[in-house]
């Protein structure tokens, strides 16, 4: 099998310090509080719809290191027709869709569902963590990171 490689655009790490810092403490600030595999669930679904394949493949390798099971990261991107996930974890993942793909809004229900498994600081944080793997997808879709490199 032939593989093609996407050229990386360049390393963000090194030619903008100041700004990937900043994003990574932004990072360890929203995780605050959340449990570890649900943040995993969520930074793969919304790098899924982004079409983020090196936070689609780090994010995979975290949740296995999280004790996340090969059955539910499979079944992630049809979360909606998957029986594997929890009301809690659908909540969140219903909520990270409709932030991630912000043109479409967030609906009343979506936010209504959100809070009715999350106290408000946790709800907080949460969609502090969607909209910082928003754009970690945003800054690695755009240079082209490769899977598989730091």
């Amino acid at each position: 099998m032939t593989t093609f490689q996407v050229p990386e655009r360049m390393n963000f790490s090194q030619v903008s310090p100041k700004v990937f810092k900043a994003v990574l403490a932004l990072d360890a600030a929203a995780r605050d509080g959340l449990d570890p595999v649900l943040v995993e669930l969520v930074q793969i679904r919304a790098s899924q719809v982004n079409k983020c394949a090196y936070c689609i493949d780090y994010h995979t390798g975290d949740a296995r290191k999280a004790g996340e099971s090969e059955e539910r990261i499979y079944q992630l991107s049809a979360w909606e027709e998957s029986s594997l996930f929890t009301e809690k974890e659908r909540a969140a993942l219903a909520l990270t869709e409709a932030v991630t793909v912000l043109p479409k809004g967030v609906a009343d229900a979506v936010y209504a569902e959100a809070e009715k498994h999350f106290e408000q600081k946790e709800l907080a944080q949460l969609i502090a963590l969607i909209f910082t793997v928003n754009a970690w997808n945003r800054m690695n879709a755009t240079t082209r990171k490769t899977p598989g490199t730091l």
